[in-house]
């Protein structure tokens, strides 16, 4: 009850009569501060966002809305709000650009992940069955598949002999998924899907892709991997960095894995969450980076 009432009064009244003895004394309004006192990535960029999203201004306010051709004009639109001289402050105009691009870009990308996922598998449609015959073929390079139906898919970790009823909760983005990490990754993909067939450790390679495909969509969604992201691009964030994250997961996942020793698989959902909460916290720190080709740096 006391958090809710100090959370109200701050951001009522005190939040406005602290920014403005600050501009009294700095000259700068919030944004200039935040921008000329902030590292860039995550730490100035989700400051931007928390600002103008509690703006009294509607252009302010309107600004973590617009999409990214209209970023520029509203850069300016700010500028004229907040009669900002850029004159003196000559980095903050390409400094709240970019914080923009980001802003806009993550919703974009959320939009642009979500409709994949509404994709189902379409066994009729040529380029998915192409992109699983493509699966197949750089996981196991060295094996034919007999036929398109075949309990030779149970081999790469499919629940049955047509891979197609696994795809349902995720649709064509956990198949995407499955066939970035495997063509980009392509030692380490084969290298875990070895791991996966372990005698007492092992879990089903492909369905353990698909459900790190929905915690990756899910972390997204929810804007827990903004942090991230905008630590990696500075701008707008594309469909590669959503699947570059999703190889860090599968790779991170299958190490977290074997350290815990499960007794079962059947206590997948249990480690399953236990991973989940640990990723989510290590996007609270504000300058990590999880990704794959950050982790074979080290």
């Amino acid at each position: 009850m006391f958090m809710y009432l100090w959370g109200y009064l701050y951001s009522n009244f005190f939040r406005f009569w602290l920014k403005w003895i600050l501009r009294q004394l700095t000259g700068k309004c919030e944004l200039q501060r935040i921008c000329g006192g902030s590292k860039e990535g995550s730490q100035r960029t989700l400051k931007i966002e928390y600002s103008l999203g509690l703006s009294k201004s509607k252009v302010l306010r309107n600004a973590v809305h617009v999409g990214e051709a209209e970023v520029e004009k509203c850069v300016m639109d700010i500028i004229k709000e907040k009669k900002i001289n850029i004159q003196k402050d000559t980095g903050f105009k390409t400094s709240l650009q970019i914080c923009l691009l980001q802003i806009s870009g993550y919703k974009k990308l959320y939009l642009e992940v979500e409709n994949l996922r509404k994709v189902p598998y379409d066994s009729d449609n040529e380029e998915h069955e192409k992109q699983l015959i493509k699966l197949w073929n750089l996981l196991m390079p060295h094996e034919n598949l007999k036929a398109r139906i075949t309990k030779q898919w149970c081999d790469i970790g499919f629940q049955g002999d047509d891979p197609k009823t696994d795809f349902r909760g995720m649709g064509m983005l956990g198949l995407i998924n499955l066939v970035y990490f495997s063509k980009h990754y392509t030692n380490e993909a084969r290298q875990i899907l070895s791991r996966s067939n372990h005698p007492k450790l092992g879990y089903s390679y492909a369905i353990v892709g698909i459900n790190l495909t929905e915690m990756a969509y899910s972390l997204l969604k929810s804007g827990a991997l903004k942090s991230h992201l905008y630590n990696l691009v500075p701008g707008v964030p594309q469909m590669e960095h959503f699947h570059q994250f999703y190889c860090y997961l599968v790779y991170e996942f299958d190490k977290f894995w074997f350290e815990e020793k499960p007794e079962s698989i059947m206590h997948f959902n249990h480690y399953r969450e236990k991973f989940h909460e640990k990723v989510k916290g290590l996007l609270l720190d504000y300058n990590l980076l999880l990704t794959l080709q950050n982790i074979k740096k080290q």
